[in-house]
């Protein structure tokens, strides 16, 4: 399918506002992290502010801040990704339920809740009115927004710009219920420690990531998505035969790759996937982690292709994302590699303005 551009970039974790390019590094305390504060009143009016949920402050923040970035007023499409959606309305409206004994509610919490508020919510503060998609994927909401966006660029040749990201909140309640089916870890660790734990589960966190992208090229583009694939399951054994595949039908070899970004989480049950390839196809290429920084959670890979971007642009590596010692002097070619729990395997191919 058609590659596209991707002209800005806005990001919300839990580290610094520039912790693509910084060496600044924060180290929450809890294996359930919260993003560090913003200035969301910078483009977001007070009163609009104190009705919005996490997850929906972060979205509008970060699609504005992306659009304002590539200096576009309203795209054309929006497209996000979520993999549990508004989770702290969703926990507002059953504890209302339950407090209530089932009598009548007032709508707002669960109209709220539905997956695709943050995208409505972006459409109604910018006033856009064209094609709006959410995708509820789990861990591979993001990579079926590009894969949509890049049909919508195919297909229809009014969509030119497109604004494209992910974001997902923690709640209370709801979120620490993953304890019980091992995916967050049982011990308290700080998220650097992370990748050395080697235990079962990870630390789970808050993020939002969105891009600004277009169907041609701009003066103010830093990279371009050349392809994305979607796998369900997947074997550890299989996984470099499918890598191949994969950059084959882009008719690329894995040599031709720079580097790697890679989602290693430290869960000992499923971080062979990335180790497989760390040792084998990519053991001579720089390996990038990004997890170890920021936690896990169903949107977070779209962090990790805002890092390739990011590498692309300024062609330079910041040492924290550092998995392994190896270098090279010029970054062409980046392949984001993400997972959870075994399963929604999501593949994205950076590329470089100037090859």
């Amino acid at each position: 399918m058609r590659s596209f551009y991707i002209n800005s970039v806005s990001t919300i974790t839990a580290q610094p506002e520039d912790f693509l390019t910084s060496d600044e590094v924060l180290e929450p305390q809890g294996n359930i992290l919260k993003t560090s504060v913003r200035n969301y009143k910078e483009l977001i009016k007070p009163m609009m502010l104190r009705r919005m949920s996490k997850a929906v402050k972060m979205g509008i923040f970060s699609a504005v801040q992306a659009l304002s970035r590539s200096g576009i007023k309203s795209p054309d499409a929006i497209l996000v990704g979520t993999g549990q959606g508004c989770m702290q309305d969703t926990e507002k409206f059953m504890q209302q339920i339950e407090e209530s004994e089932e009598q009548l509610l007032t709508p707002s919490s669960f109209i709220q809740s539905t997956h695709n508020t943050v995208s409505g919510q972006i459409a109604l503060f910018l006033k856009c009115t064209g094609y709006n998609m959410t995708y509820t994927q789990n861990s591979i909401s993001f990579e079926s927004c590009l894969l949509d966006a890049q049909m919508q660029f195919e297909l229809d040749p009014e969509i030119q710009k497109v604004i494209v990201g992910a974001v997902d909140e923690t709640s209370e309640k709801f979120t620490g219920f993953q304890k019980l089916d091992g995916q967050i870890k049982e011990e308290e660790i700080t998220i650097t420690q992370l990748l050395e734990s080697n235990t079962p589960g990870t630390i789970i966190s808050e993020s939002s990531a969105f891009f600004s992208i277009s169907r041609e090229k701009s003066s103010g583009s830093l990279a371009i998505c050349n392809a994305v694939k979607i796998l369900n399951d997947l074997q550890t054994d299989e996984i470099e035969e499918k890598v191949i595949d994969f950059l084959q039908e882009n008719e690329l070899t894995f040599e031709q790759i720079d580097a790697i970004v890679l989602g290693n989480n430290g869960d000992n049950r499923f971080d062979t996937y990335y180790q497989n390839l760390q040792r084998g196809l990519f053991s001579n290429v720089p390996q990038l982690g990004y997890k170890s920084l920021t936690g896990d959670n169903n949107s977070i890979s779209a962090i990790g292709c805002a890092l390739g971007v990011s590498i692309l642009q300024h062609q330079q590596i910041p040492k924290k994302f550092r998995l392994n010692s190896k270098s090279t002097s010029t970054f062409n070619r980046i392949l984001v590699y993400n997972q959870y729990l075994g399963r929604s395997h999501g593949f994205i191919l950076l590329e470089s303005l100037e090859i």
